[in-house]
């Protein structure tokens, strides 16, 4: 068994470091906060890879960076590779107190040694696991967020406390009565520069080595909590467009993840809770066969690999690496089977005795998925993909912390993460 710390964790740990934040003493305001409430914490930490080498790194947070639902994000890591990655983040100011709009950014950089990538036909979903090249790479991840909260449900009034809280009812199963819908909108630029033998061979995909443009999220949040839904359902719609250059070809992709969740009760002197969680994602690049000229040649306005419909990584088809598979179109289904047990002994071990932990959770998953050259329902479901393991899960001071192996035809990973994957 190959257990694998893909180049995945590292960055997108970064990426999800950021707990639910929750408002001191239930009081929502814009003013600057006292000194004695701000929540500041940092934490080093190290790890040791054969694909990273010895790495050190650090990251800080400070809950309550000027407003107190607002926080500001850092980390960094180096390793003796000569591999690393920084990532900076801002969440949640507000414009004024009344205000619905929700603005953020995130700001991601990257070099790496030596990794495994799939490029052109080789992550295609009838490519094999030996059709991998090692390369180093230099990546950037950068968008900013303008999120406005809709006027109806439960952000009819206090729409951000209402878009916060870690917790909420379920009352209905439209939007207009029940959870908080928002509308997102994130200017973006991604980057990704190969070196190695073999990064420049002809692909399907464009060669282009940035991409920039607008991403607009529809979202109606319907779930019971943030960190533990157990009833309700999360629907989310991406529409992800680059309007391109005079040497870049536009294009665009849209995407579809659709969550429930079913609290199936308690187990009598076993659980305290058991839920099953399913998640459907979709997605596809309706310009993928449209052509456009470009310094006088007839191009197929396509994104490259890195921003293509992929599976594989932190979410779906977990037992791949990041970006595993990528084509025009993509389909995945994931279920999972969670359990918190009556038995809860986290509080009084070491270390964890310094925390807050409520609970910890048991978790079965299993999931399946391809990707195609078109979007083709019939196609999509035929040779899937699988994967399939077992996770723990705990609540440690509001953050979900996830450790999991997965299990599939080509590899064995094992990650610690944060949040839920759905």
């Amino acid at each position: 068994m190959n257990l694998n710390f893909s180049k995945a964790v590292t960055q997108v740990t970064a990426f999800l470091s950021l707990p639910v934040l929750l408002f001191p003493d239930g009081v929502l305001a814009s003013s600057q906060p006292e000194p004695d409430s701000w929540d500041i914490e940092v934490v080093p930490f190290v790890f040791s890879t054969e694909t990273m080498g010895f790495s050190a790194g650090m990251a800080g947070l400070w809950k309550g960076a000027g407003q107190p639902q607002a926080s500001l994000f850092a980390a960094g890591l180096g390793t003796s590779k000569d591999s690393w990655m920084g990532f900076v983040a801002a969440n949640n100011y507000m414009l004024s107190a009344d205000s619905r709009w929700l603005l953020s950014g995130q700001f991601y950089e990257g070099d790496f040694k030596q990794f495994d990538y799939y490029l052109g036909a080789a992550a295609s979903n009838n490519s094999s696991y030996e059709d991998r090249l090692t390369a180093d790479s230099r990546d950037a991840q950068h968008h900013l967020s303008f999120r406005y909260i809709l006027p109806f449900g439960e952000a009819v009034n206090s729409p951000i406390r209402a878009a916060l809280s870690p917790k909420r009812e379920v009352n209905g199963n439209v939007p207009w009565n029940s959870g908080v819908s928002s509308i997102d909108f994130r200017p973006f630029y991604q980057a990704r520069t190969l070196k190695g033998e073999g990064v420049n061979a002809p692909s399907e995909f464009s060669d282009a080595t940035e991409v920039w443009g607008l991403e607009t999220h529809f979202k109606w949040d319907n779930r019971d909590s943030n960190n533990n839904p157990t009833e309700g359902s999360l629907s989310e719609f991406i529409v992800m467009l680059d309007p391109g250059t005079d040497d870049r070809a536009s294009w665009w992709k849209w995407e579809l993840s659709q969550s429930w969740y079913w609290d199936i009760g308690e187990w009598e002197e076993v659980a305290n809770e058991q839920v099953l969680a399913f998640n459907l994602y979709t997605s596809d690049t309706p310009s993928w066969n449209d052509r456009t000229e470009i310094g006088g040649d007839s191009v197929y306005r396509r994104p490259p690999e890195f921003a293509a419909a992929r599976l594989g990584g932190l979410y779906r088809l977990r037992s791949f690496q990041s970006g595993r598979y990528a084509d025009r179109s993509a389909l995945s289904y994931s279920l999972e089977y969670r359990v918190i047990p009556e038995w809860q002994p986290l509080g009084k071990l070491p270390v964890f005795n310094w925390y807050d932990v409520p609970w910890w959770q048991w978790v079965l998953f299993s999931d399946v998925g391809r990707v195609a050259d078109e979007y083709d329902l019939g196609e999509l479901h035929t040779d899937m993909k699988w994967s399939a393991g077992a996770a723990v899960r705990f609540q440690v001071e509001g953050i979900v912390v996830r450790s999991e192996l997965a299990m599939g035809s080509e590899e064995s990973i094992f990650r610690v993460m944060i949040n839920q994957p759905f």
